[in-house]
């Protein structure tokens, strides 16, 4: 198949997205596909056989896009739909990827040029929006949650993250749905996976090291997790606080709020993600403060492949892959992640058995081969049914 995919985010980047729409891509080419890619841009030349990358609003001068909503990304969308219809006009393609919000513009031109549409539902945008006061006013409130209803209920399938399932069956019954399983790593590992870590602190070989990786977003919890460190070094004097994922000079969410704690705490810059797992070894637990709503958080597939003991939140979306058996899951608030932390530290026997159940769940649930598989089937399916009527 030729798949036309328009992902609305500089394309490549580690962060959320763009990381995991790589591993897709990945797969699609792993199963024969060839891709064609709209997104905007910034981030680092990707060189992917059977990837074409095409680039909207360059002539803008526009690079450094933040996560979330902003003026510059609304910007860039403007240019989306043109470039969508240009390139259904020029060249055939089997179907189209939409990521996020970029479905409502591919959907206008799906239905224009009879293409069937795949939504890839990385999270509710009404929710991801609601981190702007406009977008927790009422009415507005409501009027996004019919846009999402409208657009569920007329694309040709749905790949959600996991823990969204659930919320697209109830308001789009009929719309075929499938929740991602991405693996816990990537396929293909480049040489600066084994240089030495980057970024402060130096970690003292007496430390214990809780660990956190991901953006430090409102939704993310990293706030609960500061204000859950004075009671966790109440318990473990030696403790260190590891936050991987600083954006520039921004301060540590809900710092301000608690007492000093400057040696218990290390504060390093956003990462590559060949990276990551070489801050996930030197942790002695990880941790997802997540918001108790929305989507798993592609940091617990990670945490799970590290086989290291982790705490998060006890939400829907993550005890899709975690139990009591292989985490601390609890409330979402500062007492009860430092009573997690605090309970494996205490007893590292019981740390070893939770993390040893995840890396096996992660093992046989989450390997390329099986995401692979899942992608492949997801697009036979996708192909057989065509458009929706």
């Amino acid at each position: 198949m030729r798949i036309l995919i328009i992902a609305p985010q500089p394309f490549y980047q580690d962060r959320g997205t763009p990381i995991v729409l790589r591993r897709v891509i990945f797969a699609l080419i792993r199963c024969g596909h060839t891709v064609d890619m709209i997104t905007f841009p910034g981030g680092t030349e990707v060189a992917i056989d059977g990837l074409r990358v095409l680039r909207v609003g360059v002539w803008t001068g526009i690079r450094d896009i933040p996560i979330g909503l902003s003026i510059r990304k609304l910007v860039l969308d403007l240019f989306v739909l043109p470039a969508i219809i240009r390139q259904l006009r020029r060249e055939h393609y089997d179907c189209m990827h939409a990521v996020e919000e970029a479905a409502f513009l591919a959907h206008i031109a799906a239905r224009l040029y009879r293409v069937p549409l795949l939504y890839d539902m990385q999270c509710l945008l009404s929710e991801q929006l609601s981190t702007w006061r406009v977008f927790r006013f009422g009415p507005i409130r409501s009027a996004l949650r019919f846009a999402e209803r409208w657009l569920l209920r007329r694309v040709d399938a749905v790949a959600c993250s996991v823990g969204l399932e659930e919320h697209v069956q109830e308001i789009a019954p009929g719309t075929p749905v499938t929740e991602w399983h991405y693996p816990g790593n990537d396929a293909v590992i480049p040489d600066t996976a084994n240089s030495p870590l980057s970024g402060e602190p130096k970690i003292a070989a007496n430390r214990y090291v809780i660990a956190y990786t991901g953006n430090f977003a409102p939704y993310q919890g990293v706030e609960r997790l500061v204000e859950a460190i004075p009671d966790v070094l109440e318990a473990i004097p030696h403790a260190l606080f590891l936050f991987v994922g600083a954006e520039s000079d921004a301060p540590l969410p809900g710092s301000s709020s608690v007492p000093s704690f400057a040696d218990a705490v290390g504060v390093v810059p956003r990462q590559p993600q060949a990276q990551i797992a070489r801050y996930l070894e030197v942790a002695d637990v990880l941790v997802s403060p997540r918001d108790i709503s929305g989507n798993l958080p592609l940091k617990v597939l990670e945490y799970m492949s590290a086989g290291k003991p982790i705490v998060a939140t006890d939400s829907p979306a993550h005890r899709k892959v975690l139990d009591d058996n292989s985490a601390i899951l609890v409330s979402p608030d500062p007492r009860a992640l430092a009573a997690g932390i605090v309970k494996l530290y205490k007893d590292p026997e019981l740390g070893k058995h939770l993390a040893a159940a995840a890396q096996r769940f992660a093992l046989e649930h989450l390997g390329w081969s099986d995401f692979i598989d899942e992608v492949g089937e997801l697009y036979a399916s996708l192909a057989q049914r065509g458009l929706r009527t």
